[in-house]
């Protein structure tokens, strides 16, 4: 879902009014369990006052879909916490999706949920202490709760009545069917949904998903007070589910009314027998899934966020980010705040106009289509385009504007909407689909609005620059000359060895790195022929070359268009020049011309260790003995790196394919381009630069910035699984309660069946158990969610050299799931409203 909000949450409780004969004392309810007491509790989908359940007992609703109990939090250390919540009846296990007393669980078996003489349901421990209430006030005392079968609980007055209080209005982290979505535009007061703290606590967590505030016509995730990640602003267009449209299978269909002063959005499936929901995942993620009977899974067709993109102000003031690249650009007109930041893919300082605004009538307006529109916007409603050019142009603060004829689309909204932004523009995403036109305020001269100045300033600035380029051309020219003259006395003939000294430090900074002549290494490839091209990584091609004395290399060609810049290939270059380890690859030279940067490895035969992992054929050739040689090798080389190099490096990028094996199938870690060092008394370091593979990266480090030893170690603890596995990280496991490797390997390893996660490929054999289970042991500790619990990487090379020690007991991995997905909605029921309904697409959510 695009865009969302609506009313708050009022917890406060009010005390039981009068018990009577309806509520029995404590002593009494555990006394009385004969039939004539039962005509106290409920039965069927209801509650009438008086009535109650205990807790171990249910309401189902009229069609058996959703129950009413009390539960306690599965895999949960606190098991005697009970909290009363409705969950699907139907399917396997217990899916939540609403929790009564999240914020005050009841810590009494002897408590029960009812319905009380005042109207209000309540949860009340064995004392008739009020737990948790409706708090409704005012309310008629013929009052019953039911529950229905779209999983709203109602408050009703009497027999068919009106419903006088829903848990709709009030949700927790998932949203369903039929629940409404909306925001007061007036005082932006909107819905929210709290997440749960974490897999197993139902007490609201730290991200809330809600209206802004500031500018209710967007919704964000917040955690805390910060915005992780804001939808785009409402524009009158239908809404989407998470995920790419064009699925041709219609699942769901929105309905989204907007009154005087409020809109809300709501979806429906098309089959109404389906279920699904809208989750706030513990991680900060809003993920939509629909459930499937055939695999009796819970599918997931949607997220956010999924890229950088998503996540709010990646690329700062006056910048996008291009959806389909992550990387960052400069609105039309306007240049890098800091040029030397911007070349490192330090984005946050954003971008600064070229030229400033006039303010005299002479500035334009360009037009940049496919915008997510920014942040920090005035809304104006019912003016014309012009008028909201107008409103911009007048005011010398203003930057640009947006509009929206709302009249002109299917909704059938009247009016029209028009934003300005008296501000800096921040948040900008650049993603063709579905989003809108944004009208940049520039200064006159920048647009060719202008062209008698121009006629007049275009020949002056051609003749000038003619004669720049005579000079530059003679000067260069010298230059290369001198500069030949003093490369002859340095450059030694490839058939004799390697050489040419550094260009970007001397011997002494780089004294094992050569850098080599570009002609020479172009000849080495064949041109770079895709015929010697072993293959792509992040940061460009790698082509395997070939000397005139025989020697054979790996070529590493970053592209122009590489996120790795020239900051990145100096680190790699510095860094593997000093590193010598026999689990490392080793770096032969380097070379620069013009816009090339590239970087000459030892040749690896065998390639990078994913072709064999996670290739049905060439898995077989790693029989156990190689695997766990292979998983030595890398904790060996890592420990190198943490601890015993000549200086402290983190890697930040430890994944399978930059596993390289040689020609006996020894590993060698590669791709240093993101590596840091660290000081000997330094544990961690923060970056606004998230850079990484998705499926390799410590929870710490994907969603805060924070690195250290520890994220390597996560990363090493995926490597171990995926060995392990023959399966890659992001890929699904549908025989599993989770969707993930993480999840897969953790239930597995849970329920004592650790040997059979073992790669299929490889033939069974009993003395391979004890390592096995002892490396899936470890993996378990590497990945944990907490830094501070993973063990060293001297604590892992210890454990895989020897069987003597005991392994600590592992806490639940980082990314595991065993909840799915939600949506959002509430709104007004003002007769005047307008209701627009569009129908939505199922869809598939690839990661970046």
């Amino acid at each position: 879902m695009e865009w969302f909000a609506f009313t708050g949450f009022r917890s406060s409780s009010i005390p039981l009014r009068d018990m009577g004969s309806s509520f029995l004392v404590p002593a009494l309810i555990v006394l009385f369990s004969s039939s004539h007491q039962l005509s106290f509790c409920a039965a069927g989908d209801r509650l009438a006052a008086g009535q109650f359940i205990s807790v171990n007992q249910t309401l189902v609703s009229a069609g058996q879909i959703f129950a009413l109990g009390f539960f306690t939090a599965e895999n949960s250390d606190a098991a005697n916490l009970l909290y009363a919540g409705i969950w699907y009846n139907r399917l396997p296990g217990r899916t939540v999706v609403w929790v009564a007393n999240r914020e005050r669980p009841l810590r009494d078996p002897a408590g029960v949920l009812a319905v009380t003489e005042d109207g209000n349901i309540a949860v009340l421990d064995g004392m008739g202490r009020t737990v948790w209430s409706a708090n409704r006030t005012g309310v008629p005392r013929n009052t019953s709760a039911v529950l229905l079968d779209s999983g709203n609980l109602v408050l009703r007055h009497g027999n068919g009545g009106d419903d006088v209080w829903q848990s709709f209005d009030y949700p927790a982290d998932t949203f369903l069917p039929g629940m409404r979505y909306g925001v007061n535009l007036t005082t932006g007061v909107g819905s929210r949904v709290t997440s749960w703290r974490d897999a197993a606590d139902p007490s609201p967590g730290q991200f809330v998903f809600t209206a802004d505030p500031k500018n209710p016509l967007q919704s964000c995730i917040f955690k805390g007070s910060e915005i992780l990640a804001r939808m785009r602003p409402w524009d009158g267009k239908p809404v989407q589910p998470f995920g790419k449209p064009g699925n041709p299978n219609s699942l769901l269909v929105t309905r989204t009314v907007k009154g005087d002063d409020d809109i809300s959005i709501s979806f429906y499936m098309v089959d109404n027998s389906m279920l699904a929901r809208y989750v706030l995942e513990y991680t900060g993620t809003y993920t939509s899934s629909i459930w499937v009977e055939s695999s009796q899974k819970w599918d997931t067709i949607g997220s956010f966020p999924v890229t950088t993109c998503d996540f709010y102000n990646r690329c700062g003031p006056f910048a996008a980010c291009v959806y389909t690249k992550s990387s960052c650009s400069c609105l039309d007109g306007f240049e890098p705040r800091t040029p030397e930041e911007w070349k490192m893919e330090n984005f946050t300082g954003g971008c600064v106009r070229r030229l400033q605004l006039q303010c005299d009538g002479t500035d334009r307006f360009v037009k940049v289509p496919g915008m997510k529109l920014p942040d920090g916007f005035s809304v104006m409603w019912n003016k014309s385009m012009q008028q909201c050019e107008a409103e911009c142009s007048t005011r010398c603060p203003c930057q640009g504007y947006a509009y929206a004829d709302l009249s002109s689309l299917d909704g059938g909204f009247s009016g029209s909407r028009c934003l300005i932004w008296l501000g800096e523009m921040k948040d900008l995403v650049q993603i063709p689909a579905r989003n809108e036109d944004l009208y940049v305020r520039l200064h006159g001269s920048q647009l060719e609005g202008n062209k008698n100045l121009i006629k007049i300033v275009v020949p002056i600035l051609s003749l000038g620059m003619l004669f720049t380029v005579i000079c530059c051309y003679f000067s260069i020219k010298m230059h290369r000359s001198r500069a030949g003259k003093r490369r002859s006395r340095n450059i030694v003939l490839p058939s004799q060895g390697f050489g040419i000294t550094s260009a970007l430090g001397s011997e002494k900074e780089m004294p094992d790195a050569t850098l080599f002549d570009f002609k020479i290494v172009k000849a080495a490839t064949s041109n770079f022929s895709s015929k010697n091209k072993l293959g792509e990584g992040g940061f460009g091609p790698v082509y395997k070359g070939s000397f005139l004395s025989g020697q054979e290399v790996a070529v590493k060609r970053l592209s122009k268009g590489s996120k790795q810049g020239y900051q990145e290939f100096h680190n790699e270059v510095r860094l593997i020049a000093r590193l010598q380890h026999n689990n490392l690859v080793r770096l032969l030279g380097w070379c620069t011309h013009k816009d090339e940067k590239i970087l000459i490895y030892e040749y690896m035969p065998n390639k990078s260790l994913d072709k064999f992992v996670f290739d049905a054929t060439r898995s077989a050739e790693l029989n156990w003995e190689k695997r766990f040689s292979i998983i030595k090798g890398i904790a060996n080389g890592l420990l190198y790196l943490h601890q015993h190099s000549r200086m402290r490096v983190i890697h930040r990028d430890l994944k399978t394919s930059n596993i390289l094996l040689d020609n006996e199938m020894n590993p060698k870690i590669s791709d240093f381009g993101l590596a840091r060092t660290f000081q000997t008394n330094q544990e961690k370091e923060n970056t606004q630069r998230i850079f990484g593979t998705y499926g390799y990266m410590s929870p710490e480090y994907a969603m805060n910035g924070v690195f250290s030893e520890k994220s390597d170690v996560f990363s090493f603890g995926v490597i171990l699984l995926e060995i392990i596995i023959g399966k890659r990280s992001t890929d699904f496991y549908p025989d599993s309660n989770y969707q993930s490797l993480f999840g897969y390997a953790w239930q597995m390893w849970e329920g004592g069946k650790g040997l059979e996660l073992l790669d299929p490929s490889m033939l069974s054999n009993s003395s391979w158990a004890t390592e096995v289970l002892r490396c899936t042991q470890l993996a378990m500790l590497c990945i944990q969610e907490d830094a501070a619990d993973r063990p060293t990487m001297c604590s892992v090379v210890s454990s895989l050299s020897t069987d003597t020690c005991t392994l600590p007991v592992p806490n639940k991995p980082a990314f595991v799931f065993g909840r799915d997905p939600k949506p959002i909605l509430p709104a007004s029921q003002d007769g005047t409203s307008k209701e627009s309904v569009n129908v939505l697409t199922g869809t598939s959510v690839e990661g970046r």
